[in-house]
């Protein structure tokens, strides 16, 4: 188990915890080279001309002691090094770092003849990783490196990054950047084979852990370039809330501050720390308004320019800078200055005092600083973050990926794409494949944000996408044709953005546990289906599907429905094993070795989504709206706890009081002895801080998949009332019990084996929709109500139907996608 370096004392305390100096049992070395085993799979390779090298923390390395016992051993081949471990084996003639002299076996590793590593080789199959920006992006774009490979290894270069060093002056952030003052090669080799996992978190060893997010990060951000006033923008929080659509953030883009008043003498309006206050004429009541209503509030902030002499906080800026406010002399962005680094700071300090939580850091200006190789945005996201956990507050920073170990600084701002279905297409698979850099937390322009072209179906897709999105951001330009609140839409599209508003809302308590295991044991909520599977090619071919915390398979439609059968699809692959469909409970079996590749159809209501036979899924109930608010995120009282038959299972929830006091309550499902139709479910008394979860609370548990039978349940042994539901739509049957947080709750379903297919009625449901002939209709229906899913293969012949058997003299066919659509229902169990 992943063990996290995190403080005990504060969870998300963004203090930085600098252990940069190797083992020194654990390295080899010469005159002008150094190898690191900084762990059975990953080691570090130093070249020097001058025989100095860098023991300080690095933008990307701020640990290289994991803490562990590492074993190898070193001897001589051929007059060749050779240090071997029980993952590596690495010859070195200990000559200036070549391909000729430096290589690297990765042991271990299935179907692939290209696992041995020379210096300087291309990285062929690097699964790659991330970008810096979806800015002006229409669909696929470079990725950079990540540390996972099909080949079994990959190479990170860390030989140009700057240091960090601990600095007790700034006791507010306390760490300094500096360049190094020695030029060497410094690469860290991940030889993890095809454990991708193993990668990632050894990834995570060296370059510090996932900070954990508040929990009100997890819900749906509201987000729209845009000239809202006061007026205008808290009449549409109070829309959203009598539409029962829960938002729990605010972006407030850049005109909150002053953009075309500013005198062309002091250059444009980009940068600006002045509220405009013919939008906003009383800051401190406009966010204070926003608070009431549950939202924490970020602001947009283009630092480029500094502090000019028309902002309100120039006079105090400019006296700290030692600058006579009367010259109107500008307080110039230099983040290698620290005193204007305390300033800048300062000036958002101000702000927050008037209720801002948390910035926006939108850097769009290039890399360049006055120190070598400093990239500003990296440098902003670093100071940024760790002021913002000042004073006890919540840390979180909102900006653009910097380069490996920028996950430090989360939340990813992935920029301004364009409205079209290319940039859908393209968003599953970049979230997942950030994660083979460890960057799990991004947040994308969901519904897309400019140019491109009004498709609603599109619109809802993204929305859907944005559910199972780490973050649910929606966002578009000032257009007034582009706004995305869901009433600008037709009525299935808007009641199906609405749901997947309400649902993404619903799961805070999965996406919070999530959370916590990212920061804990170091796995991103999204992450490529090849981390399952790695040896096994199918798990290669589904770009855009995906891994959702520990208990869902994603596959998001990325493209347009057809016309006929008013369904789109995906291809799908399901590992091996039962899967059950998230919403309706249809069960999908996938007995083969490597899984099943199955064509997967849905209406505009829902995305494909799978929880395995075992899986639980614990969800909370929106607010009323009067006791409590839709968009609270406060520990939920009332949860329900989705399970799915067929197998055991178990759930850890995880909660916390936001300051560091951790609880977890332990769920979970077995089958009973006496026979498959009986599953019991148990819910643990609450352990840890049990003040930081509601002392009683209301449990929904519902067993999803299954055929209607009988329930019973106790507390702490103690028979309890309960009235069974079924609903035949979803297959499920639920229970509804209060007690106490710290009893245990016991519940068992009996004569409820899984459900049968209900395929004729949803193959009546397809057919019903379809656009096609009436007639292929009813025979179609016909064969399979007498046939069953061997009616199948009778399918073929009514994909053209002769004009003798028509009343006039045109053919009659089965649309292919309504034969698709019906092959999915017949053959799915």
């Amino acid at each position: 188990m992943y063990e996290s370096h995190l403080p005990d004392t504060h969870p998300m305390n963004p203090t930085m915890q600098l252990e940069p100096v190797m083992n020194p049992e654990a390295i080899v070395s010469g005159t002008n080279w150094r190898i690191g085993i900084l762990s059975d799979a990953l080691l570090r390779l130093e070249w020097s001309d001058e025989g100095v090298f860098e023991d300080a923390a690095t933008q990307m390395a701020v640990r290289r002691n994991f803490g562990q016992s590492v074993h190898y051993t070193v001897s001589e081949a051929d007059g060749l090094l050779v240090i071997e471990t029980p993952s590596l084996r690495l010859t070195y003639d200990r000559k200036p770092f070549s391909k000729e002299g430096l290589s690297i076996v990765v042991k271990g590793v299935k179907n692939t003849k290209t696992n041995t590593w020379h210096y300087g080789e291309a990285q062929s199959g690097n699964l790659r990783g991330t970008a810096r920006t979806l800015d002006w992006a229409n669909g696929e774009i470079p990725l950079g490196l990540g540390v996972v490979s099909r080949d079994g290894w990959a190479v990170l270069d860390d030989s140009a990054s700057n240091l960090i060093v601990s600095d007790d002056a700034n006791p507010t952030v306390g760490t300094r950047i500096t360049p190094r003052e020695h030029a060497e090669t410094d690469l860290y080799f991940f030889g993890h084979g095809h454990d991708y996992a193993a990668a990632v978190r050894d990834f995570y060893r060296l370059s510090g852990d996932t900070p954990l997010l508040p929990r009100w990060a997890l819900g749906n951000w509201w987000s729209r370039f845009h000239r809202y006033t006061t007026d205008e923008y808290l009449a549409l929080a109070d829309r959203f809330e009598r539409e029962r659509l829960p938002f729990t953030v605010a972006v407030i883009d850049m005109d909150w501050h002053l953009v075309d008043d500013v005198d062309p003498k002091y250059g444009s309006g980009w940068t600006g720390y002045t509220w405009n206050r013919k939008l906003i004429p009383d800051p401190e009541h406009f966010l204070n308004g926003l608070h009431q209503r549950g939202y924490r509030v970020t602001l947009n902030d283009h630092p480029r320019d500094g502090i000019r002499a028309f902002e309100d906080c120039y006079p105090k800026a400019a006296a700290q800078m030692d600058i006579d406010p009367s010259s109107e002399q500008p307080v110039e962005f230099d983040l290698t200055n620290p005193k204007f680094v305390n300033t800048y700071l300062d000036v958002h300090h101000d702000l927050e005092q008037q209720g801002v939580d948390f910035w926006w850091v939108d850097w769009q200006q290039g890399g360049v600083t006055r120190q070598k190789g400093l990239d500003p945005l990296w440098a902003l996201n670093h100071l940024h973050y760790l002021d913002s956990g000042r004073e006890g507050h919540e840390p979180l920073t909102f900006s653009r990926y910097a380069g490996p170990g920028s996950h430090r600084y989360p939340v990813g701002f992935s920029g301004d794409t364009i409205v079209t279905w290319e940039s859908l297409q393209f968003q599953p698979y970049f979230t997942a494949t950030a994660s083979n850099i460890g960057y799990g937390w991004w947040s994308h322009d969901i519904g897309g944000h400019m140019f491109g072209y009004r498709d609603e179906e599109l619109e809802a897709r993204w929305y859907q996408l944005g559910v199972f999105s780490p973050i649910n951001r929606l966002h578009s330009t000032d257009s007034p044709f582009n706004g995305k609140e869901p009433w600008n839409f037709k009525p299935e599209y808007r009641e199906s953005m609405n749901e997947s508003l309400r649902l993404r809302h619903r799961l805070l308590p999965y996406l919070h546990t999530m959370n916590h295991v990212a920061a804990q044991e170091g796995t991103p909520i999204v992450r490529p289906m090849y981390w399952l599977e790695p040896d096994n090619d199918h798990a290669y071919t589904v770009p855009n599907e995906f891994l959702f915390g520990s208990q869902l398979l994603v596959a998001p439609i990325t493209s347009p429905m057809d016309k006929a059968s008013h369904r789109a699809s995906c291809d799908v692959w399901l590992p091996r094993g039962e899967w059950f469909d998230l919403f309706d409970g249809r069960r999908y079996a996938s007995s083969a070795p490597d899984g099943r590749r199955i064509g997967v159809w849905r209406g505009i209501d829902r995305i494909p989504v799978f929880a395995k036979a075992g899986a639980i899924v614990p969800l909370q109930e929106l607010g009323d709206g009067t006791d409590s608010p839709v968009n609270g995120v406060d520990n939920p009282q009332a949860l329900t706890v989705l399970a799915f038959p067929g197998a055991a299972g178990s759930f850890t929830l995880r909660e916390d009081d936001g300051h560091g006091a951790n609880a977890t309550t332990d769920i979970t499902m077995t089958p009973v002895a006496d026979g498959d139709d009986v599953t019991e479910v148990v819910i643990a008394p609450v352990a840890g801080a049990a003040d930081a979860v509601p002392a009683t609370r209301t449990w929904t548990i519902t067993l999803r998949g299954v055929a209607q039978g009988t329930v019973s349940a106790t507390v702490d042994d103690l028979p309890a009332t309960a009235n069974a539901q079924y609903d035949e739509h979803t297959l499920s049957l639920s229970v509804t019990v209060t007690a106490s947080s710290s009893a245990q709750v016991r519940v068992q379903f009996a004569n409820a084996p899984i459900a049968a297919n209900p395929y004729v009625q949803d193959a009546f449901d397809a057919l019903m929709h379809a656009d096609m002939r009436y007639l292929t209709k009813e025979r179609t229906y016909a064969a399979i109500r007498h046939d069953g899913p061997l009616a199948l293969p009778s399918l073929d012949a009514m994909e053209h139907v002769s004009s003798d058997d028509m009343e006039d003299c045109s053919d009659s066919h089965m649309p292919s996608a309504v034969k698709s659509v019906l092959a999915e229902i017949l053959l799915r169990g």
